[in-house]
């Protein structure tokens, strides 16, 4: 006897021991699982989380390359506009010019020939009234009987009469 004398079981500690694995078990049921199974839930939605953000960061990168692409393209074709726009508007210039020039050189023409066919037609009514002035001369000649002196005077006046109609027009 000395055995169990030896060994004697308190039936506090026995019940707190048998208290303390219940608790244990109910506790791992009740609250470690779904301790357990929350924290690993929201170890993954964070990590997608995480995941989805650096999905979302690399697609905004890819965007933002391209629309720089895009903003990039948009100028040089603006620019091509500017340039093609400025050499259209040059050319129609020269057009223009070259028109101009045209037009002036036609009216130059036009005017040299209006000259010209007024100084015919003062010439032909210079010639038609030297002839008449001749005529008269030539009738005042024959009416009179006329000696040297008068032939030399008729002439000097047919010279001042026909120089001075040539001044008058």
């Amino acid at each position: 006897m000395q055995f169990a004398s030896f060994i004697s079981l308190d039936w506090g500690v026995v019940f707190q021991i048998v208290n303390t694995i219940v608790m244990y078990l109910i506790l791992k049921k009740l609250l470690f699982k779904p301790v357990t199974k929350f924290m690993n839930d929201r170890q993954e939605s964070i990590a997608n989380s995480i995941k989805e953000a650096e999905e979302t960061k690399k697609e905004a990168y890819a965007l933002k390359a391209e629309y720089e692409a895009k903003i990039n393209a948009s100028k040089e074709e603006g620019q091509e506009i500017i340039k093609e726009a400025s050499r259209k508007a040059e050319m129609r210039a020269d057009e223009i010019i070259k028109n101009a020039q045209n037009e002036a050189n036609r009216l130059m023409e036009k005017a040299h020939i209006e000259i010209e066919r007024e100084k015919q037609k003062v010439v032909n009514e210079l010639k038609d009234e030297i002839s008449n002035i001749a005529i008269l001369a030539a009738s005042k000649v024959i009416e009179a009987d006329i000696d040297k002196n008068k032939h030399e005077k008729l002439i000097s006046d047919f010279i001042k009469e026909v120089g001075e109609a040539t001044w008058q027009n």
